[in-house]
C-alpha cells in the first residue's frame, strides 16, 4: 500500500539524545525513493524518522504589508492594536517566537520617519499617519510582552513593483516626502513587460547613505531585535542598460559590469553591518542584522562553489554574494527562501538545505531555513500536506540549521486549502507542542 513515506531502509547511530533512525524519502504518489538533487544526482533522500524538536530553535513568520498581503490597511489606531493583537496572539498560541514584520515596503514607513513618509499600506494613503499613534513601538511592546522577538523588516530599494505608469509619472503620486520624489534622478526604471519596476539605484553612494540612515534611525528610536533584509536588491528582471550612466560614472576601478553591481550591494550590507554593529558597542545592545535571500546562490556548472541546482541564481541575477555575506560575519544570520519540494527536479530541498549548511559552516552566521508555505495545496508535490513537516524533520540532521520561518502569516493561518491547513496544524500541534527560546 502507498502511504506519505515507505520505508526501504533504516540507518542508526547514537548521539547525546539518543538513536536516530533514517529511512528514504519516497514519493507519496508512486512510492519510489526520491531523488537526492532532482535530474542532478542519483543519491537518494535520507530523512530521520522522527521529527527532533529543540527548546532553543528560531520559529519566525514573515508578515508582508506590501499589498496588504498579511495585515491590512487601518482607518484608526483602534482597529490597527485589535489587528495586530489577534495576531501576535495566534502566534503566541502556535509557539512561535519570532515575528518578522514588513516596516518599509516601498520606500515608506509603518513608524514616524524623519526619512520615509508614513506607508500607503498602514491608511491606504502614502503620508497619513494614525495621529499622533506610533504603530512600530505598540507591536514592538505587545510582541515582547508575549516573549517573542520582533524583527523590523525593510526593503532597502524598492519604489514600486510595478505600475503602467511613466518613471515621472508614478513619482508624482508619492508623498512629497518620499526620497523617490525628492530625488528621482537616484531612481532606476526597469522594464517589465508593457509596465516597469521602479528602484533606487544601487550604484549610488547617495542611496546606500539614506538605506544606512534608515537603518540607523529605526535602531536609535526602537528596541527591535533585528534589521531583517529580504531577496529583492537588483531585481530579477533584467536590469539591461537602465544603470549604464551610473557604472560609467561610478566605476573608477574599471570592474566589469557584473562585477561593479555586486560590489554596490556588498557596499550597502557592509554600510548596515557596520552602522548595527558600532550602535550596538556604543549602547551595549545586541541588535541583529539578518538577510533572506533566493534559495540558490549560484549553480555549480555556473560558478564552483555553487549548488547541486539549475535555477535562477542570484549572485548573476540580483547580484547579491549572500555567502560572502555570511561568509565573512558581515551578517548574524541568514534565511535562504529554499521554496521548491524534495522532488523538485532543477532545486531539490535536500540539495539547497546541505549547501547553505556548508556555507555558514566555521562561520558565526546562524543559519535558519524559509519555508514556502504560500504554495502548500499547489500542483505536484505540494499536495502532499508532509512536504514541510518533512522538510522540518530533515533539518534536524544539522546542528546548524537552527530553526525556521514561513512565508507568510496568513498562509499559515488563514490557509487556503485543506492540504496547507492540515501541514500546518502538524508542524504547530505536534512538532511545535511545546515552546522555543529563539537562539
Amino acid at each position: 500500500m502507498k502511504g506519505f513515506l515507505f520505508i526501504l531502509s533504516f540507518f542508526a547511530f547514537m548521539t547525546g539524545r539518543g538513536q536516530v533512525k533514517y529511512e528514504y524519502l519516497t514519493d507519496f504518489r508512486t512510492g519510489k525513493p526520491i531523488p537526492y538533487a532532482g535530474a542532478l544526482s542519483k543519491e537518494k533522500v535520507m530523512i530521520p524518522g522522527r521529527y527532533r524538536p529543540s527548546n532553543t530553535e528560531m520559529r519566525g513568520i514573515w508578515v508582508a504589508t506590501v499589498k496588504n498581503i498579511d495585515f491590512p490597511a487601518n482607518v484608526n489606531a483602534a482597529a490597527f492594536k485589535k489587528n495586530f493583537i489577534q495576531l501576535v496572539e495566534n502566534l503566541r498560541r502556535a509557539n512561535f517566537n519570532t515575528v518578522i514584520f514588513q516596516v518599509r515596503p516601498t520606500s515608506d514607513a509603518f513608524y514616524p520617519s524623519k526619512l520615509n513618509p508614513w506607508s500607503r499600506f498602514l491608511t491606504g494613503t502614502e503620508g497619513k499617519g494614525l495621529g499622533s499613534f506610533d504603530p512600530l513601538r505598540f507591536m514592538i511592546d505587545e510582541t515582547h510582552k508575549r516573549g517573542m522577538q520582533f524583527h523590523a523588516w525593510l526593503n532597502p530599494y524598492r519604489v514600486t513593483s510595478e505600475t503602467s505608469l511613466s518613471k515621472a509619472a508614478y513619482l508624482k503620486t508619492l508623498s512629497p516626502q518620499n526620497f523617490a520624489r525628492r530625488r528621482p534622478e537616484l531612481v532606476l526604471s526597469i522594464p517589465s513587460g508593457r509596465n516597469q519596476l521602479l528602484i533606487l539605484n544601487p550604484g549610488e553612494p547617495e542611496v546606500v547613505r539614506f538605506i544606512t540612515d534608515t537603518v540607523e534611525e529605526i535602531i536609535g528610536n526602537y528596541d527591535v531585535d533585528a534589521i531583517h533584509f529580504d531577496d529583492y536588491f537588483y531585481p530579477y528582471k533584467e536590469v539591461g542598460g537602465a544603470d549604464s550612466t551610473t557604472f560609467r560614472r561610478n566605476n573608477p576601478g574599471r570592474l566589469a559590469l557584473d562585477d561593479w553591481r555586486r560590489v554596490n550591494v556588498d557596499n550597502a550590507i557592509k554600510s548596515v553591518s557596520d552602522t548595527i554593529r558600532a550602535y550596538n558597542r556604543r549602547y551595549h545592545r545586541n541588535v541583529e542584522f539578518g538577510v533572506s535571500p533566493f534559495g540558490i546562490w549560484a549553480n555549480c556548472k555556473s560558478h564552483r562553489k555553487g549548488s547541486l541546482t539549475d535555477g535562477t541564481q542570484s549572485y548573476f541575477a540580483q547580484f547579491a554574494d549572500t555567502r560572502k555575506w555570511a561568509r565573512r560575519g558581515w551578517i548574524d544570520y541568514i534565511v535562504p527562501q529554499i521554496y521548491w519540494p524534495f522532488d523538485h527536479e532543477k532545486a531539490a530541498y535536500a540539495a539547497l538545505a546541505d549547501w547553505w549548511v556548508n556555507v555558514v559552516q566555521d562561520t558565526g552566521t546562524r543559519l535558519y531555513i524559509g519555508h514556502a508555505a504560500y504554495k502548500m495545496g499547489d500542483s505536484g508535490t505540494w499536495r502532499n500536506y508532509l512536504e514541510i513537516p518533512n522538510q522540518l524533520r530533515y533539518n534536524g540532521r544539522h546542528p546548524e540549521i537552527q530553526g525556521s520561518c514561513f512565508f507568510s502569516y496568513s498562509s499559515v493561518f488563514a490557509p487556503k486549502n485543506n492540504t496547507a491547513r492540515d501541514g500546518m496544524r502538524k508542524i504547530i500541534t505536534e512538532y511545535w507542542k511545546y515552546p522555543a527560546k529563539c537562539p
